[in-house]
């Protein structure tokens, strides 16, 4: 306790203190990320912080609603024609950018090139792209080389197409842009971005909200605050002292033995806000020893257990997490028990010496990374370093702040030379809806995976197969096959299912539930 009573008191003096252009506490909202900012490109890092920061500043061609299906955004809407080869999409007049400049066909032309040199989903769809161009001011034409029915599906995901200005997205997809310049509700104060301690976005008055009422990440987006301001608080007590007396109104995501004195007090409220859990994954980096050996990657199965990292992230109540996460979300359609039995089975650490002793394992180093300003990663970090240990592996944990996690894991250099082994990281169940979403799981080598670069080419086989699918009962019969085989290749280990409650001020209301956090919508009652 001692040693957050300085933090607290620092916090608090920040959080007083006067920010140039700083309007009413009343018009302010002052939000406890997971993490601290460090990137501002949603294209060159997946890191969720990043995500966050963009569903504010920029805005989409089309997004996804509660029923996962893909919706005008920045759209008017779209023609097929030509059997599908041939898609026109026409952008809502009198759409602004942060800078004043008018948003144009050519500026979502190059952000959507961008943005399929990186994401996935985007490469599929770009492997059936002839051109696109834009046709004037405010239509885009994409047309295709054979038929893709699911090119809305791909541009309105939760990893989507953000728009960014012409001269911004003409930036090389591998080189990460530092201006936050877009056409959303929020404009990003950079003058008041203070890594480590603040970020701050502003109302942006030119922006122009769709009619309809908000569908998760899609539909009108009214923003009734003037600033939105991320306080960064690693210290979880710091968070929750600060909530309780007033300095921050919302904490995203307060560990859960912080829970029961947050629901004690009545000026708070704690309540789910994520519509799909979270999902904790270990990845191995395939590139180096001993990792890049398959035999050594599967012989971990029997050793790892997803109850003791759910019950260490998430606590005792089993209602609030599960143990039988495997490649797609539990409860899906493409979800099965196929494989299943690699995590099921009773754990077994000796068997899992004997299979890396049988896999050529000569002590190799092995340094796993763990974000400390992160409680659910600190909380499975030290399970699977515990079991690392009683392994027998030369292992080494590295801890250090999240957005240092997320600049090491960039590296392809061996551990010698400052690369690294295993990382944990949290995504959504949105993510493992399938294939096309599950990026984690692509496994196409160097170019065009998740940090990690595995490679599998039954499983990129597999995940051609499934695009080509004509119903859902292929898409499971094909998604049973990938399963099966992601468990014999293991490009990463799946370490269960949570839901995470958020706390926020009694005041606040309109919070729409989604897979990120969005301040659209709240307001002080």
């Amino acid at each position: 306790m001692l040693r957050r009573r300085p933090f607290l008191a620092a916090s608090t003096a920040l959080l007083a203190a006067p920010a140039r252009g700083q309007t009413s506490r009343a018009a302010t909202l002052r939000f406890v990320p997971h993490a601290n900012l460090t990137s501002l490109d949603p294209v060159w890092t997946t890191a969720w912080i990043t995500r966050f920061h963009a569903y504010a500043v920029y805005d989409t061609l089309y997004s996804i609603g509660a029923d996962l299906a893909p919706k005008p955004q920045m759209a008017a809407g779209h023609t097929v024609e030509d059997d599908g080869l041939r898609w026109t999409i026409t952008l809502r007049p009198g759409l602004t950018f942060h800078d004043g400049e008018p948003v144009r066909a050519r500026d979502a032309v190059a952000s959507l090139a961008r943005w399929a040199k990186r994401d996935s989903f985007g490469q599929t769809l770009w492997q059936s792209v002839a051109e696109v161009q834009a046709l004037d001011d405010l239509r885009l034409e994409i047309r295709l080389h054979r038929a893709f029915p699911l090119l809305l599906d791909a541009i309105a995901k939760l990893a989507p197409a953000f728009v960014m200005p012409e001269r911004i997205a003409a930036t090389d997809a591998f080189t990460a842009i530092t201006d936050a310049t877009g056409s959303g509700p929020f404009r990003f104060r950079r003058d008041e971005w203070l890594p480590g301690s603040r970020a701050v976005y502003e109302k942006f008055e030119g922006y122009q909200p769709r009619p309809e009422p908000p569908d998760m990440l899609t539909g009108g987006k009214q923003v009734h605050v003037q600033r939105f301001e991320w306080h960064i608080m690693p210290d979880p007590g710091t968070a929750a002292a600060a909530l309780q007396s007033g300095e921050v109104d919302w904490w995203e995501n307060p560990p859960n033995d912080l829970l029961p004195p947050l629901k004690r007090n009545r000026n708070v409220v704690v309540q789910e806000l994520d519509n799909f859990g979270y999902v904790t994954v270990l990845r191995p980096n395939h590139l180096h020893p001993p990792f890049d050996n398959p035999a050594f990657r599967r012989a971990l199965w029997p050793a790892l257990s997803q109850t003791d990292v759910m019950t260490a992230v998430v606590g005792t109540d089993s209602a609030l997490w599960t143990d039988r996460m495997g490649f797609f979300t539990p409860g899906t359609p493409l979800a099965s028990d196929a494989g299943m039995q690699r995590i099921t089975a009773p754990r077994d650490l000796e068997a899992a010496k004997r299979l890396i002793a049988e896999s050529g394992y000569r002590g190799e180093r092995i340094v796993q990374l763990m974000a400390t300003d992160n409680p659910s990663q600190v909380a499975a970090g030290n399970v699977i370093y515990d079991m690392l240990k009683k392994l027998g592996l030369n292992a080494e944990l590295v801890a250090t702040d999240w957005g240092t996690v997320v600049q090491r894991r960039a590296s392809r250099e061996p551990v010698e030379k400052g690369g690294w082994s295993l990382f944990i990281s949290n995504i959504t169940g949105a993510d493992t809806l399938s294939p096309a979403t599950n990026h984690v799981m692509r496994s196409s080598g160097l170019e065009g995976t998740w940090f990690g670069w595995p490679r599998s080419e039954r499983l990129e086989a597999l995940r051609s197969a499934w695009f080509a699918a004509p119903d859902l009962a292929a898409q499971q019969r094909i998604c049973r096959e990938t399963q099966e085989q992601a468990f014999e290749d293991a490009p990463y280990y799946p370490l269960g299912q949570y839901r995470q409650p958020a706390a926020f001020r009694r005041e606040l209301q309109g919070f729409i539930r989604a897979p990120v956090p969005l301040a659209w919508g709240v307001r002080r009652a």
